[in-house]
């Protein structure tokens, strides 16, 4: 089994309902290959909304995009300025590092080649 040599950080978005694909699509133009969307419900500090004297429970999507950590701050900035994330409410987005990382089958491809190459 190859390893794979390179280092990734996991930009973790959370953003209302309805909103993940704009950072999918975001991430792809500023050089993300995909992300993963989960399902959450916020409870922060502008979740405390009522109708009629009903709590709103919010709707969240979480947006897990394992990046190589060359490309993290480019792709960090993307979404934060498309998805206009320094406005209160609008969500937010962090940097986990990435200890290992298994099951990229097409990375591994790559890296055998170049270790390949560099033998020759």
């Amino acid at each position: 089994m190859a390893e794979i040599n390179i280092k990734f950080d996991l930009i973790v978005t959370i953003v209302s309902k309805g909103y993940a694909t704009d950072v999918i699509q975001t991430s792809k133009k500023a050089g993300a290959e995909g992300g993963t969307i989960l399902l959450g419900r916020g409870a922060g500090v502008h979740e405390g909304g009522k109708i009629f004297g009903i709590p709103i429970e919010p709707e969240k999507e979480i947006v897990f995009t394992l990046i190589d950590n060359n490309k993290t701050n480019q792709v960090l900035k993307a979404i934060r300025e498309e998805l206009c994330l320094d406005e209160p409410g609008k969500g937010i987005s962090f940097v986990l590092d990435v200890k290992k990382v298994v099951g990229i089958c097409h990375l591994c491809g790559l890296e055998q080649k170049k270790d390949d190459e560099a033998k020759k």
